[in-house]
């Protein structure tokens, strides 16, 4: 993939920032996860994510916490949950998923540029 097409594939996505509002343990799923209701503002509202966190993180202490994620991408049937959008991460030196987050509070559905 040449420069220009990873530029532009990272222009197709709409990254935003958004606040758990809720977050509760997935049940029914193979790897350990955390489903979680983002807000992403009046624009974009409440989107649903599933997330494989659980080595740093509680349902509890998501709550609150800002987030970024890919709000444009197809939802996914995941354990039987419909996740709308992609929250991301990166990973740590065990390879456990750490949260993307702004230094400081933003507001909702802030576009990432």
């Amino acid at each position: 993939m040449s420069a220009a097409d990873a530029l532009a594939a990272l222009a197709a996505l709409d990254l935003r920032v958004g606040t758990v509002a809720e977050a509760r343990p997935a049940e029914g799923t193979r790897k350990p996860a955390i489903r979680l209701w983002v807000d992403f503002g009046p624009e974009i509202g409440v989107k649903r994510s599933s997330a494989q966190v659980t080595a740093h993180y509680t349902p509890e202490r998501l709550i609150g916490r800002q987030v970024i994620a890919a709000v444009n991408l197809p939802p996914r049937r995941i354990g039987g949950f419909v996740s709308e959008v992609l929250v991301l991460g990166l990973p740590d030196a065990a390879g456990d998923v750490v949260l993307l987050r702004p230094d400081v509070p933003v507001p909702n559905g802030g576009r990432v540029h």
